[in-house]
């Protein structure tokens, strides 16, 4: 986990591609609206940034770019003592992503996009992916020992690659049928991956997988396409046509102009729910539901379950910033004042947190409670969710030590998390998750005991814990729950590999091991 304990989307991508025709590559350049849509989706990854540019005036037909560090960072020449990053990244299309490592290193060599180059331009290309596959172990040792591949990376991006090279060079001669490639991947990969590739012949392709658990939005204005993970790239575009790529199909951009194809029937929907909950922009609509009022409904159905008594020095705080709307509709539902009791130092980075601090000291400098608001008060807390608990375990300290709180009634956004994500969400192992201590998933009941939520107030410091409640869930997004993956909180994983990892996460913490799965 970071140095916080919310949990972390792996990554987002985004795609422009210039459809005017007749022109020369230099007059319809895009690599500038690649970071402007990186830097909207910061939320889904901060350890680097990558973009994938084609020009077919130059001879290097597809040129990769990618840093550590912020959209911000990573695109700013004076960070890198080059002033050439614009210039070198021109072209008509282009690809870019924002990482956040659910597997693999803090090392640029794993930053995505991954660009395979070859000989053969329709055998050359780029490509980045959100999500995880489950199953990339098995695939990771068909590979080596099957057949003899070298991998240098600790990474199911690399895995993927070889796939799809594979895949690529089985296809038509100098036209791949990517339809084909996709309809062929689908059968082998396990897991999440909504996908953007582009090829040194030219060619942006776009695949979601069949269950779509990620999300994948795109839109034609002014002879551009654009494709992002969350709606709210495309929307800062000044665009309002945005629609959402269907799980199982691709799309394909070239000269030919934009199709949509199906390469996978979609049997089971499996969209991640964290996407509402926690995970995307507020201003995005995530498979037209709209994530501002999803976050609206979990603190409206928050407020039904309250039974603590709503008098003059009752007060709503939200820990900022992604449970704030879920905060605001509890309080005005409850009819309780709802204020900014904590602030959140904004400009407290990844870099700022050295190792040796302790969680203590690292939350104090990026979370100051206010004793204005909070003195003497009764405060209902509200969070997104929790995942280890020790973060808000300090934010509960300072609240009642440095904002002299009178009480603290911690309420939850989101169930209990009671497993990890195999499908692209970095979330402790078995041991770590705060829930699990409390709660037996062998006999989870669809109320927790009273006396279980207070054992676990207690221990975080609070007076009191409420959770939102997982039958809840359905009606917070407006989805059937059926079309949901809350594997997270239910355990009832959507894929195969997927319910095998957690039949060896629950051998090895039975034996007392903690480490990873895959």
């Amino acid at each position: 986990m970071a140095e916080d304990d919310h949990p972390r989307e792996e990554c987002g991508v985004a795609a422009v591609y210039s459809l005017k025709r007749g022109l020369p590559d230099n007059s319809r350049d895009i690599s500038h609206l690649l970071p402007l849509m990186l830097q909207d989706m910061q939320n889904r990854g901060e350890l680097s940034a990558g973009i994938t540019t084609y020009d077919r005036s130059r001879p290097q037909l597809l040129r990769t770019y990618k840093a550590l560090g912020t959209v911000t960072k990573a695109f700013t020449p004076e960070y890198h003592n080059s002033h050439d990053i614009a210039a070198a990244l021109r072209g008509s299309a282009g690809i870019g992503h924002v990482r956040y490592a659910t597997c693999g290193k803090d090392d640029v060599n794993y930053a995505q996009p991954f660009e395979r180059i070859h000989g053969r331009i329709s055998k050359w290309f780029s490509f980045c992916f959100n999500g995880n596959i489950a199953n990339q172990a098995e695939l990771r040792r068909v590979l080596t020992e099957e057949k003899g591949y070298h991998l240098n990376l600790e990474s199911d991006t690399e895995v993927f690659m070889h796939f799809l090279a594979g895949e690529i060079a089985e296809s038509e001669p100098d036209a791949p049928n990517y339809r084909q490639i996709f309809a062929n991947l689908s059968k082998i990969l396990d897991g999440a991956w909504c996908l953007a590739l582009i090829d040194a012949c030219g060619n942006l392709v776009i695949a979601r997988d069949p269950q779509g658990f990620k999300p994948m939005a795109y839109a034609i204005a002014d002879d551009l396409l654009y494709v992002a993970s969350e709606s709210v790239a495309i929307w800062n575009r000044g665009i309002s046509n945005i629609k959402t790529l269907e799980p199982g199909t691709v799309l394909i951009c070239g000269d030919k102009g934009i199709k949509i194809e199906r390469f996978a029937e979609s049997s089971v929907i499996s969209h991640c729910f964290f996407e509402w909950i926690y995970f995307s922009n507020v201003a995005s609509e995530i498979d037209n539901r709209n994530v501002y009022e999803a976050r609206v409904r979990a603190g409206q159905i928050l407020a039904r379950y309250e039974d603590l008594p709503i008098d003059d020095d009752t007060i709503v705080v939200s820990v900022p910033d992604t449970a704030k709307a879920c905060g605001d509709a509890m309080g005005f539902a409850l009819k309780a004042p709802v204020v900014e009791g904590l602030f959140r130092n904004r400009y407290v980075g990844r870099s700022f947190i050295k190792s040796g601090d302790s969680r203590g000291k690292i939350v104090q400098q990026k979370f100051t409670p206010l004793p204005f608001v909070l003195k003497g008060k009764k405060v209902l807390l509200v969070e997104d969710s929790i995942v280890r608990g020790t973060t808000l375990k300090h934010i509960i300290r300072d609240i009642r030590q440095r904002g002299e709180a009178k009480e603290i009634h911690l309420r939850i956004a989101c169930p209990p998390i009671l497993s990890p994500c195999f499908y692209g969400i970095d979330m402790s192992t078995l041991g770590e998750l705060f829930a699990r201590h409390y709660i037996d998933v062998d006999r989870l009941e669809p109320d927790l005991p009273e006396e279980v939520l207070l054992r676990m107030a207690h221990s975080l410091g609070a007076d009191s814990l409420r959770y939102l409640p997982a039958k809840d869930i359905p009606e917070v997004i407006g989805l059937p729950a059926k079309d949901l993956c809350m594997a997270c909180v239910d355990s009832k994983y959507p894929t195969e590999h997927g319910r095998k990892l957690i039949e060896t996460a629950r051998a090895m913490a039975h034996e007392g091991k903690s480490g990873r799965t895959y």
